[in-house]
């Protein structure tokens, strides 16, 4: 066995993570120079590490980018529409305040689906203080559950851009994600949020924090006519609804005899159709009938545009990674050696997860790199569903224990109003919760399911 292909894959791992943490070079950049090092240390030529770039770049793109595009003008629409706090109204309303903790979970999970996870947030934030005021409870009872809603949609449901990279680069279909995504998802917000939230919100009386916010989205429509939650719940599950509709139809499990009409399912349940239909949807109902002129929601589009570029460049340095390993042939000699050592590809997904998000921080990057490192040990003919069951695991690694190096830390800290100890032990143990209890769910679902 040629050990100099492991060792430099080990080197990669290496510099990516002293350039994030000791240099603070971006992500992207030091995902590269991470992929290049390990094409230099395998012996790949100067030239083959240029177009593997150039191959990586392009595979990844060409899917992620248009997904993520599309999904963050569908959020953006649906935020600016006041269909966070519609939402989060309408579920307190009929879950009442003495299930107030399930309510918030259940429109952490809903509003994570097309907004990202700090918007959604900063959105539901003045929910919480509400709830805080009228029952006098601690803030965490109620704040917890919302977390750990909107954390695990960030991480197991897509067309949220983490398990969007991570099916991609690892060629999962998004319907199976999305159905195991949900399966393991909800359980995971209850323990961690719900369960947790009740228990350490009565050991630890939070109050009201000294800050007051107010969302953009609220200034935004408050000239505005306000949508129904029903038309917000419709167009949220639109793109869901369609892929899954493809994903049955693909599998099998639904099956139209007529061949036009098959087509037709094929063709609206692609991801990128199913956003497109959801962006028009959206545009129209949510946009022009509301009162927003056409160049505000150009506006609002244009906008949403700018946090999603650096995520698309994130993952498409992350296809990077996967491709060098794929090229160079260390991602073969990594499976060969996992196999000796009788151990489980999924384990390994979890764990390398784990390890770069613990070290560096940001869940994107230690999903799209355990991908990364993932993808090239996966042998071919492998299921759908055991492909879906890997993106569940890398989620669930890329989820655990944030804290002081992760941005959601601090602002989890700063809306709460509470100390970095407090937070440590509020929201960080929180999300090890939902990345063990998730992992452990989706483990057991593959060994039940996958003979």
């Amino acid at each position: 066995m040629d050990y100099s292909l492991l060792l430099a894959v080990f080197a990669g791992i290496a510099v990516l993570l002293i350039l994030i943490l000791k240099i603070k070079l971006h992500a992207f950049a030091s995902l590269l120079i991470a992929s290049i090092t390990v094409g230099i240390l395998a012996g790949l030529d100067p030239l083959a590490i240029m177009d593997t770039i150039k191959e990586g770049m392009a595979n990844t793109l060409g899917f992620v980018a248009t997904v993520v595009g599309l999904g963050a003008m569908f959020g953006a629409i649906l935020e600016h529409s006041g269909g966070a706090r519609i939402v989060a109204d309408f579920l307190l309303k009929k879950f009442g305040i003495k299930n107030a903790s399930s309510a918030m979970a259940v429109a952490g999970f809903i509003i994570a689906i097309p907004v990202f996870f700090e918007v959604g947030f900063i959105l539901l934030v003045p929910m919480i203080y509400a709830l805080h005021k009228r029952t006098g409870k601690s803030l965490l009872i109620f704040a917890l559950p919302l977390l750990a809603g909107l954390a695990v949609t960030h991480a197991f449901m897509p067309p949220t851009p983490g398990p969007i990279a991570v099916a991609d680069i690892i060629g999962a279909n998004l319907g199976w994600v999305i159905l195991i995504g949900g399966m393991v998802g909800l359980p995971s917000a209850i323990i961690g949020g719900i369960l947790y939230g009740k228990y350490i919100g009565n050991k630890l009386f939070v109050g009201l924090p000294a800050l007051s916010t107010k969302s953009e989205s609220e200034t935004v429509v408050s000239d505005k006519k306000r949508p129904h939650i029903y038309t917000i719940l419709a167009i949220i599950a639109i793109p869901i609804l369609l892929i899954l509709l493809s994903t049955f139809n693909d599998s099998g499990l639904l099956r139209f005899s007529n061949q036009t009409f098959d087509k037709v399912i094929t063709l609206i349940g692609h991801p990128f159709a199913a956003l497109i239909i959801a962006n028009i949807v959206a545009w129209y109902v949510l946009g022009i009938r509301l009162g927003f002129t056409k160049k505000e929601l150009q506006a609002i589009s244009t906008k949403s545009l700018g946090p999603a570029g650096m995520i698309i460049l994130i993952t498409g340095a992350g296809g990077v990674f996967k491709q060098i390993l794929v090229n160079t042939g260390a991602g073969e000699m990594l499976a060969y050696s996992l196999s000796d050592l009788g151990f489980p590809v999924i384990i390994f997904a979890f764990f390398v997860a784990i390890l770069i998000r613990v070290m560096q921080g940001s869940a994107t990057v230690a999903m799209i790199t355990a991908a990364g490192l993932v993808s090239p040990l996966i042998m071919p003919g492998t299921s759908n569903f055991t492909l879906a069951c890997l993106v569940i695991a890398i989620a669930a690694g890329g989820t655990f224990m944030s804290h002081v190096n992760d941005s959601g830390f601090w602002l989890v800290k700063e809306l709460l109003g509470i100390t970095e100890k407090q937070t440590f032990k509020t929201w960080t143990i929180m999300t090890g919760i939902i990345a063990v209890s998730g992992f452990l769910m989706v483990l057991l679902i593959h060994i039940l399911f996958s003979g």
